[in-house]
């Protein structure tokens, strides 16, 4: 194979991935770093920090349904306000209410882990691309259209950095006059912080076997649109939940709506991504509950401007990988640091973040980067404030093992039990293995050479749309010549196996119509829109098979998510 001359970087510190967590532990870090060299005169000298992100910008695949408990946030920046911190409004009028396929019943207290006064509604998004230009002030390089494809080792699996992504390679594999190998970028420490179902993290967590002994990661899928409603009818800061209507009692999840600045309303759905019908589509059930009367009325008269979706770790403490090793750090939603219970990871990104950056100061005063330098992580991880927070919620995605009423029981039941479940800590099976095939639903053909498809209800264009005009309102865009970064291990599955097991789900559980299945002469084949593919993982990670590989693709590819 002809050897790539590769143009090579060196640097301290990595972080991959610009999201809350990245930012805010090398901002941190760098002003550890700079106030004990203003204090010691032989300080640790020039320390060069780095952040790749995969995206055209930074910020521009960041997305949230986003309740922000400022804390750490302040902790980091004390004068956010005054510097102007993009923030919609401070929580002020909020609501639970359960659905039924009719109607609405406000829950007459908003249970503990929903309330949210002192809280602000914020666009993730627009707070990211704000904060962006301030750690890079600091003296922190960032490196949009940087995506890292691989991990690069040692001969005794330390870490030692990532290589990024080659650029110019066409859809056939071969290289164009454009061919720009990636790039090797070196560094003492790299912290992963790529958020949900990270491609690097994935491959080195079972590279290493960190989740040995854990719980397997169980995830959701959050659906959201961003509308702009007639003059005064948002009120800023307005935070409602719901429960019920339309997830059959058998699904995990919810919805969110948030009053944003100048008449924007925040609305979604999230789904969780242990369902048992193959049938399930969580974009369909978004639309379903956008047509509920009191939402219908709630969005009438308005426009859907922004689309994007996303998948959330929902395994908390218990589905945590160790996130410490040899060269390594993982922080953020790459090692399960999201509060699933109080739909909130922000924060706890920022915090763990942190804490990362607190590890590799005291590593760098070291000048040791092992994994008994940097166990140190997991130390402060515990005797800190997020490890409470955490601990106290560890058991809440298990509960809902046999549905919603038993989970609502059994959460209330670990919110006095500070999150011990009814027969102690709970086990989790990973959830594309409670996908059940098509014949656990009676469905089976008629007649020979027949195939089982679910209705898909034709959107009215005005309250529900389509997946293929959502994905255009998140401003997703990929080179069409490249490769696909969605690979289909073993394709003959789809056909000879899928389609009369399953009923080909891809077609389904993806919220930006990426899986078709075409007729062809002789039978069926998969079709994958990779262009549409708005970098959510759903496919990564609830195909039944596990035969669906997701990587990054060229660097910029992906949604240019505003508002989110």
């Amino acid at each position: 194979m002809e050897q790539i001359e590769r143009d090579t970087l060196e640097v301290d510190v990595l972080f991959v991935g610009a999201g809350p967590a990245s930012l805010a532990g090398a901002y941190h870090l760098r002003k550890l770093i700079d106030r004990y060299n203003a204090d010691h005169s032989d300080g640790l000298g020039e320390i060069s920090i780095a952040v790749i992100e995969k995206g055209r910008e930074v910020g521009s695949h960041t997305i949230s349904g986003a309740v922000m408990d400022m804390g750490p946030f302040s902790e980091l920046l004390p004068d956010w306000k005054e510097r102007g911190a993009p923030v919609e409004a401070e929580v002020a009028d909020e609501e639970v209410a359960y659905l039924t396929r009719r109607s609405k019943f406000r829950l007459p207290i908003v249970p503990p882990p929903l309330r949210n006064h002192g809280k602000y509604v914020v666009s993730l998004n627009r707070l990211i691309r704000w904060f962006a230009p301030i750690v890079e002030a600091a003296d922190v390089m960032l490196l949009p259209e940087f995506p890292g494809a691989e991990l690069l080792y040692d001969e005794s699996d330390r870490v030692i950095g990532v290589r990024t992504g080659d650029k110019g390679v066409g859809r056939d594999g071969e290289r164009r006059e454009t061919f720009q190998p990636g790039a090797d970028i070196f560094a003492k420490v790299t912290v992963l912080g790529e958020g949900s179902r990270g491609s690097l993290a994935k491959k080195h967590i079972s590279r290493l076997k960190l989740d040995e002994g854990r719980n397997p990661q169980v995830y959701a899928i959050g659906v959201k649109e961003i509308w702009e409603l007639p003059k005064g009818r948002v009120k800023p800061g307005f935070v409602m939940h719901t429960l019920g209507y339309p997830l059959p009692n058998n699904i995990f999840g919810g919805s969110f709506v948030y009053g944003m600045q100048n008449d924007l309303l925040d609305i979604g759905l999230v789904v969780g991504l242990d369902y048992a019908d193959p049938f399930t589509d969580p974009h369909q059930l978004f639309n379903r509950f956008k047509q509920h009367p009191a939402i219908a009325a709630l969005l009438e008269g308005g426009r859907m401007l922004h689309y994007g979706a996303k998948s959330l770790p929902e395994g908390g403490l218990l589905s945590q990988p160790k996130y410490h090793g040899d060269g390594f750090l993982m922080i953020g939603d790459s090692a399960s640091f999201l509060n699933s219970q109080k739909l909130k990871g922000i924060h706890t990104a920022m915090q763990s973040g942190m804490l990362a950056g607190e590890t590799i100061f005291e590593a760098l005063l070291a000048g040791r980067f092992d994994d008994s330098q940097l166990s140190r992580f997991a130390a402060k991880v515990k005797a800190s404030p997020l490890h409470r927070e955490l601990y106290e919620v560890r058991n809440s995605h298990q509960g809902f093992r046999h549905g919603r009423l038993w989970g609502l029981f059994e959460n209330g039941i670990q919110f006095a039990t500070r999150g011990m479940g009814l027969l102690g800590d709970l086990e989790t099976e990973p959830g594309h293995e409670k996908m059940r095939k098509l014949h656990v639903f009676n469905r089976l053909p008629r007649r020979q050479g027949e195939y089982i498809q679910a209705d898909q209800p034709r959107p009215d264009n005005r309250l529900t749309f389509d997946k293929v005009s959502d994905v255009y309102r998140s401003g997703t865009e990929h080179g069409e010549d490249q490769p696909p970064h969605l690979k289909i291990i073993d394709p003959d599955i789809c056909i000879d196996r899928c389609t009369t097991e399953y009923g080909n789900p891809c077609q389904y559980f993806c919220p930006a119509a990426v899986y078709e299945i075409e007729e062809v002469e002789g039978g069926r084949r998969p079709k994958i829109n990779f262009s549409n593919c708005v970098h959510c993982k759903t496919c990564d990670i609830i195909d039944p098979y596990q035969i669906i590989d997701w990587v990054t693709p060229e660097g910029g590819g992906g949604p240019d998510y505003i508002n989110l």
